[in-house]
């Protein structure tokens, strides 16, 4: 059994994603590079393209969310946080993952399931013609879903590591 704690395996899952969705904004800027050549250059374009830097941008948005949560980069009023003890700020962090975090996840997976399930179910693709064909729309809304678990996955971690920080005071 190994002597790490518990949430350094999470932890490496929000880093590992992370990670992964930031070689999109590489791509999406290759693919923009190119977007641009091709109108201005060639005076022809691609929507499909167009439109798959939007999405990767969604994703890298989404799917970011949990190694910004890792990182600590993430939005919060720090005026007061950071000049508290560690108790105190491991009892914050505790308490915001069970009352804000944990519900907002639920919530936001809850709701986004009828809308991905009913892109799947209708088979959605792009409205514009020459847009993203089918399977991707349902693929990118399905995004909607893992952001919330990605998230509850790194709050779990944010929670074990908070609970180890009490314990040891």
């Amino acid at each position: 059994m190994s002597d790490k704690p518990p949430e350094s395996l999470l932890d490496r899952i929000s880093t590992i994603t992370g990670n992964a969705v930031a070689w999109l904004t590489v791509l999406m800027v290759v693919i923009t590079f190119v977007i641009v050549v091709m109108r201005y250059v060639f005076d022809a374009g691609l929507i499909w393209l167009q439109e798959s830097v939007i999405w990767m941008h969604a994703v890298v948005f989404m799917m970011g969310a949990a190694y910004t949560l890792r990182e600590e980069e993430h939005v919060r009023v720090d005026v007061f946080y950071r000049t508290m003890s560690a108790t105190r700020r491991a009892w914050i962090d505790l308490i915001g993952v069970i009352i804000f975090l944990w519900p907002l996840c639920i919530y936001m997976a809850w709701t986004s399931y009828d809308f991905a399930a009913a892109s799947w179910s209708f088979r959605e693709a792009s409205r514009e013609s020459g847009g993203l064909p089918y399977p991707l729309i349902p693929m990118l809304k399905s995004v909607l879903l893992l952001m919330p678990v990605a998230v509850a996955v790194q709050g779990a971690a944010l929670l074990l590591r908070s609970s180890r920080t009490l314990r040891r005071r």
